[in-house]
């Protein structure tokens, strides 16, 4: 009896020895695949402040990706400037790309887009720049949509962004899951 429970005992650790490791293959295959999409194809970033309330709110986590992407008047960007923000990225939205002319009303705050949050207080949040602005090739104008509590390309400490310091366009709204889906 005693040569049958170490017989038995001596199929089932090869058998429990090969199901771990295919185990372990399948999990290590799940996290190169993991790791590969989160580094070359999409990227989460975090909200951080109300500059672009009511589209993003603080604190949400949005998918984000560069792959093939080109700027587009109205995309929701990551970007990050060096010396802007210490050196973090920020959200924001393209207002203009090269070529497009930029135009505040000094007295109305227009900018003409629907996803603003309020006109801008012409008296305090104009920035520092004169209009109207024309945006050589290769840049963008960026604006929160909560115009008043933004700082951007109105101001000149951020100005015109060149399109390499754009880290990817916002695909979805990942959390918080009441808000889960793309932006607009």
């Amino acid at each position: 009896m005693d040569e049958t429970r170490k017989e038995g005992k001596k199929e089932f650790e090869p058998r429990f020895t090969s199901e771990l490791f295919a185990w372990g293959e399948s999990l290590m295959g799940v996290l190169i695949a993991f790791v590969i999409i989160f580094t070359f194809v999409v990227r989460l970033f975090g909200v951080d402040g109300m500059s672009m309330y009511p589209t993003l709110e603080d604190r949400s986590i949005m998918l984000v990706s560069n792959l093939g992407y080109h700027p587009e008047k109205g995309d929701i960007v990551v970007l990050r400037k060096d010396g802007f923000y210490s050196d973090q990225p920020i959200v924001k939205r393209v207002i203009a790309t090269g070529g497009d002319t930029v135009d505040i009303d000094p007295v109305t705050g227009d900018v003409s887009e629907p996803y603003i949050a309020e006109k801008i207080d012409t008296l305090t949040r104009m920035g520092d720049l004169s209009y109207p602005q024309t945006i050589p090739e290769g840049c963008v104008f960026v604006m929160g949509d909560n115009r008043n509590n933004s700082t951007d390309s109105r101001d000149s400490r951020l100005g015109i962004v060149d399109e390499r310091c754009i880290l990817g366009h916002v695909l979805r709204v990942v959390f918080p899951f009441s808000e889960f889906g793309s932006v607009e």
